[in-house]
């Protein structure tokens, strides 16, 4: 019998190494383990912050929370069995904001039609992806004008938090002010930033998470939230928000829709490839400066989850910068992002903690997020007006129209013509003048909704 044993665990350990070569990769089964549980424990916070996001577009919350978990299982998986890469895959933080704020609440385009979006784009990213033409796209758009893009939307997030939080208020006479501090919840914005950025400060291992849960329990304790009534429940029902997508693609084949759909699409084109890239480097996995054919799998991964998220009812996915603390922590194969989705299957038990996650609890995550994409600024060569201006732009007109579609509009209409004036036309590629076009009648068509 103890030989009947001891051939099963064999062939199990043999399983494992054909399947993720983990002894090859320098790894053991329990390293992975260990690195799995530390970058889902660094990304658990966007199980509870994108809920709380799309709620405000109007979605139900408790079917986001279910379609999240869900779209990290299959984004971790497809990473693992794909790729056998360490990076967990989930929705992103950031997409999720501009899906709720300036695409839903702002330009006033339905929750389900922009879900069709969604799955549009993630045909897209698929599309080029399977095709290889992603570098043909890359290269069609000015690195000062991609890092412009980062800048931009990452200064909409950080001011979302600062709105959500509070802390920026409304004025008749200067459009924007400060609080005037008053509002105890205001307080409890201020306890979250403090704290998350003492915690990212001190390199302490899911900062993010560890942030919004202080946050959380100040406010329980404070009162400033009420108490859940259980912290584990059934799962909730995911049919408010599963197939929408689908159902709503007929509502997609317009002008203003097109936009959204690009922005979806760049956005995540850009982030998961700068983060698988990233991510390989620091896992050791580029050689001779040369990407391993593993990088284009991950990319398909990614893809497949997005498409499968849209599907579930739920944003765009990304590759999660967080996966840099299981790699740290010694994860080397697939099966770290196993251990990822295991974790994200156990969490769909937890949905009552939905309750203290408020937007004071959100905002700090937002305002933090946002300075984490301003390093993009370094990658713009401001000696090179004629697409640097159309850069700056981007950057100026994203946050103060707070619509990033009317921001990259200015910016890429701005391009060809500082381009064209420089006697540089023929070095802009088609694809931005036809981007220039749609843009320019985007401004002509499309009436904003006031924001809400």
């Amino acid at each position: 019998m103890d030989k009947n044993i001891d051939i099963a665990t064999e062939s199990r350990t043999n399983w494992f190494e054909r399947q993720f070569k983990i002894k090859a990769s320098g790894s053991t089964i329990k390293t992975e383990i260990i690195a799995g549980i530390t970058t889902f424990i660094a990304m658990s916070y966007i199980l509870f912050v994108n809920p709380t996001i799309l709620g405000d577009a109007g979605l139900d919350k408790g079917a986001v929370f279910v379609a999240t978990a869900l779209t990290g299982v299959v984004g971790c998986l497809a990473t693992a069995f794909i790729a056998n890469y360490p990076i967990a895959v989930a929705p992103g933080l950031g997409s999720n904001a501009f899906f709720a704020y300036p695409v839903v609440l702002g330009m006033g385009i339905p929750w389900q039609t922009a879900l069709a979006g969604v799955f549009v784009a993630s045909l897209l990213f698929m599309l080029v992806t399977v095709l290889k033409v992603r570098e043909v796209v890359i290269n069609a758009i000015p690195t000062n004008l991609k890092a412009a893009m980062a800048v931009g939307i990452g200064l909409f997030i950080a001011f979302t938090g600062l709105k959500q939080g509070g802390i920026v208020v409304g004025s008749a006479k200067s459009f924007v002010t400060i609080t005037s501090w008053s509002d105890p919840h205001v307080w409890l914005t201020v306890f979250g930033l403090i704290v998350t950025v003492a915690l990212l400060a001190r390199k302490v291992p899911g900062a993010l998470f560890i942030g919004l849960a202080a946050t959380a329990i100040m406010g329980v304790v404070t009162g400033l939230i009420a108490m859940p009534h259980s912290i584990i429940a059934s799962i909730p029902s995911l049919a408010p928000t599963f197939g929408v997508s689908i159902m709503n693609i007929h509502n997609v084949f317009n002008v203003q829709m097109a936009v959204v759909i690009l922005v979806f699409f760049f956005s995540v084109f850009f982030d998961t490839t700068g983060t698988v890239i990233g991510l390989a480097q620091q896992a050791g996995f580029i050689k001779d400066n040369k990407m391993p054919k593993e990088v284009g799998k991950a990319l398909f991964a990614d893809s497949t989850s997005m498409i499968a998220g849209s599907v579930f009812g739920s944003t765009p996915t990304a590759c999660y910068i967080e996966s840099s603390t299981g790699i740290a922590a010694g994860g080397r194969t697939g099966f770290t992002a196993v251990v990822v989705a295991i974790m994200f299957v156990l969490s769909l038990f937890f949905s009552p903690l939905l309750a203290v996650v408020t937007s004071q609890v959100t905002a700090p995550i937002l305002i933090i997020v946002g300075s984490f994409m301003m390093k993009s600024i370094a990658n713009i060569d401001w000696s090179e007006f004629e697409t640097s201006f159309a850069a700056f732009m981007i950057i100026l007109c994203v946050p103060l129209t707070y619509n990033i579609s009317y921001g990259l509009a200015f910016g890429l209409i701005t391009y060809p013509i500082t381009m064209i004036a420089a006697g540089k036309g023929k070095k802009v590629h088609p694809i931005m003048y036809v981007a220039a076009l749609l843009f320019l009648l985007l401004l002509f068509t499309m009436h904003e909704l006031p924001a809400k």
